[in-house]
């Protein structure tokens, strides 16, 4: 889904993912766009920050109560707030304008390329069902799930793959170099800033104190790893 209210601009990134095989629909301001997501429950939502009727930030925090697409903002503005406040909400990335369209297709096909499922297990045996555990943090790999306690814990798939990258480990730390490569592919450039609003995102959502690192612990200077879930390790 295209939600753009520059309609040249709108036909031009329709027609590249066209040609990359997608079906697309076109919303020209934050209503309709909000009506045709629950129409078409779209895998990929290109949205525009500037937005009439109802800005793209306020249309991803509503996408976010039903949808679990992939997202990418784009701006005509490049302060870093409005690329903060956007990704605070659940985008999964962003691009300003003027861009490359083929560099936003290849962004996209990042995305898409990212793994949801691993491979199963030879025909006629049963693979054990991959739970991660980090005190009373579960992270269950093959559903996509997250608890704390008793607690359904709602991500967004980034969200989600951010900590599936960190937990794969838990003894090794994390550069933003190597997450990046690991949630959003090889081929992505971009602000490293990016994986930070995540883990900030992330952190909030786990009810993580970033200073205890329970969960998710900054190494300075590196990166981030796993923590215990029973607070900061000595």
């Amino acid at each position: 889904m295209v939600v753009e209210d520059e309609a040249s601009l709108a036909m031009l990134v329709a027609s590249y993912l066209e040609r990359d095989g997608f079906e697309v629909a076109i919303a020209g301001d934050g209503h309709d766009a909000l009506n045709l997501a629950r129409q078409f429950d779209p895998d990929v939502v290109v949205l525009d920050l500037g937005l009439p009727k109802l800005d793209g930030v306020e249309v991803c925090r509503a996408l976010r109560t039903f949808s679990d697409a992939y997202v990418v903002m784009l701006t005509a503005r490049a302060e870093e707030i409005d690329t903060v406040i956007g990704l605070s909400v659940g985008a999964d990335d962003y691009q300003t304008k003027p861009f490359s369209p083929r560099e936003l297709m290849a962004r996209i096909q990042a995305m898409m390329r990212r793994p949801r499922a691993r491979t199963g297990a030879p025909a006629g045996m049963a693979r054990p069902r991959e739970v991660r555990t980090f005190g009373d943090l579960s992270i269950d790999i093959d559903a996509r799930e997250v608890a704390v306690g008793d607690a359904t814990v709602s991500l967004t798939r980034t969200e989600f793959n951010v900590l599936a990258a960190l937990s794969r480990d838990p003894s090794i730390v994390l550069t933003r170099t190597r997450l990046i490569a690991a949630v959003w592919g090889p081929s992505w450039v971009g602000d490293e800033h990016l994986v930070d609003v995540h883990i900030g995102h992330l952190r909030r959502k786990l009810g993580d104190d970033a200073t205890v690192g329970r969960y998710v612990r900054t190494v300075r200077g590196v990166g981030y790893r796993m923590g215990t879930g029973l607070g900061l390790a000595q």
